[in-house]
């Protein structure tokens, strides 16, 4: 059996492909994050890359641990972001604008989610 879900209705494979997104966004973050990192920089973009990957693959798996992951990591990035910026919205607009608008994809996912996790967990017991 798969770890990852074959979606059925329209739904599931919108969810796959946010899912999709989300781990496309992730991995350069994450990669060019370690760079920056190396380089003395702020670690910020690896934790979060870490987190946004991890939470796409989840996505896609069809597991709800994924658009939680991922609505932590926009939480974080808002104090993070906050913390840079302050209140100045010219300066947070480019950091949390993107993300927050991922997050409510993500967040309106999180019912298809939650039926794809129940159905596997069914088929699960049904095998066992």
């Amino acid at each position: 059996m798969s770890a990852f879900v074959t979606p059925q209705t329209p739904a599931g494979w919108a969810t796959l492909g946010l899912a999709v997104i989300v781990i496309l966004l992730g991995l350069p973050l994450l990669y060019m994050g370690a760079e920056l990192a190396f380089i003395g920089g702020s670690w910020y973009y690896v934790i979060v890359g870490l987190a946004v990957t991890a939470a796409g693959i989840l996505m896609a798996m069809g597991r709800v641990a994924g658009g939680l992951l991922y609505l932590a990591a926009v939480a974080f990035t808002w104090l993070w972001a906050l913390w840079e910026v302050g209140f100045d919205g010219w300066g947070l607009l480019p950091r949390v604008f993107g993300p927050t608008l991922l997050a409510i994809g993500v967040a309106l996912c999180l019912p298809v989610l939650r039926r794809a996790e129940a159905a596997r967990s069914t088929l699960v017991r049904k095998v066992a």
